[in-house]
C-alpha cells in the first residue's frame, strides 16, 4: 500500500497538471482549487481521522481548498485568536480551514474517574460559549479522554460522557446542539506522561474541532464567485 506521503505527492501533481491547462481562467482555477483542496483534506482526514487524531483529522477532512477555503480560513483565524486570548489554559492551533482547540487540566480538568464539570471548567466554558455564539456557522467536533488508568471500555465509556457533559453544558447555555459531534476515545493520544499524576491529570481532558457548516461553505463559495 502506498503511504500517505506518496498518495499526496500524486494528488498534488495531479492538480498541478490540471491547473496548468485552465492559467487564462480565474474563475475554473478557482474552482478546481477548491476540488483539488477538498480532495487533499479528505484523504489527509481519512489517514489521521482515526482515534488517535481525532480534532485534527476532523478539522483537515473538512477543507473546501481554493478561493472559498480562505474566506473561511480568514474567519477562523478571528474566532482561534479570540479564544486564545479569552480561555486560559486553552491551546488553539490553527489547522487549515478549522480550529483544534485542546482543553486540558487548566481550562477544563476532570477530578479522576469522573465527567463531572467543576466550577473552574464552567467558568472558562462560558467563555468560550460566548465566543461559539458569535460564529453560529461552525460546526463543533467534542471530544473526550482519559488517563490510562483503568479497563479500555470503562474509559471509552467515561470519556464519551466527559464530552456528552461538555455538550450538555454548551447546550444548556444557547448553543445549538445540531452544531455538535460527540465521541469519547478513552486513553488515546496522551498529551502527557501517563505515569505522573500531572501527566495523567493533562490526560483527562476535552478536545474540539471547530470547521464551517454548509451555510459558511455556501457563503464563502458565493463570495468567491
Amino acid at each position: 500500500m502506498k503511504s500517505i506521503f506518496t498518495r499526496l505527492t500524486l494528488i498534488l501533481l495531479s492538480v498541478s497538471i490540471l491547473m496548468s491547462c485552465n492559467t487564462n481562467d480565474t474563475q475554473k482555477g478557482a474552482g478546481l482549487g477548491a476540488v483539488a483542496g477538498g480532495v487533499l483534506g479528505a484523504v489527509i482526514g481519512n489517514n489521521v481521522g482515526n482515534k488517535n487524531n481525532a480534532a485534527l483529522g476532523a478539522v483537515i477532512g473538512a477543507a473546501v481548498g481554493g478561493t472559498a477555503g480562505g474566506l473561511i480560513g480568514h474567519k477562523m483565524d478571528q474566532q482561534a485568536r479570540q479564544i486564545q486570548e479569552s480561555v486560559p489554559g486553552a491551546s488553539v492551533e490553527r489547522v487549515g480551514e478549522g480550529i483544534k482547540v485542546v482543553l486540558n487540566e487548566n481550562a477544563i480538568r476532570f477530578d479522576f474517574d469522573k465527567a463531572t464539570l467543576t466550577p473552574t471548567a464552567q467558568q472558562n466554558l462560558d467563555k468560550i460559549i460566548s465566543i461559539f455564539k458569535q460564529y453560529p456557522d461552525t460546526n463543533i467536533g467534542i471530544f473526550g479522554y482519559t488517563d490510562a488508568k483503568g479497563a479500555d471500555q470503562y474509559n471509552l465509556t467515561l470519556s464519551e460522557n466527559r464530552a456528552k457533559s461538555v455538550a450538555n453544558y454548551l447546550s444548556k447555555n444557547g448553543i445549538n446542539s445540531s452544531r455538535f459531534t460527540i465521541k469519547g476515545f478513552g486513553k488515546a493520544d496522551p498529551i502527557g506522561d501517563n505515569s505522573t499524576d500531572a501527566g495523567r491529570a493533562l490526560n483527562r481532558r476535552v478536545e474540539f474541532s471547530i470547521t464551517a457548516n454548509e451555510k459558511m461553505i455556501r457563503d464563502a463559495k458565493a463570495e468567491s464567485n
